[in-house]
């Protein structure tokens, strides 16, 4: 469990994806898997990269796993 603390300000178009964004950046989380086009877009943001599943899966083993 993590109890994130609130961004700053907005980051994704969609303030209800923000969350999932707190919670990577206090856990250093690096990569969110997720068919959400909002977080898809703010792939990238302090490190954080978002990947669809499919993105994931097809990547080599070892990367980000």
């Amino acid at each position: 469990m993590v109890d994130a603390r609130p961004l700053t300000g907005p980051v994704s178009d969609d303030p209800d994806d923000d969350k999932f964004l707190a919670v990577a950046a206090d856990s250093q989380t690096t990569l969110i898997v997720s068919g959400d086009g909002d977080l898809l877009r703010v792939s990238g943001w302090r490190g954080v990269e978002v990947l669809t599943p499919r993105q994931f899966l097809d990547r080599p083993l070892g990367v980000g796993r």
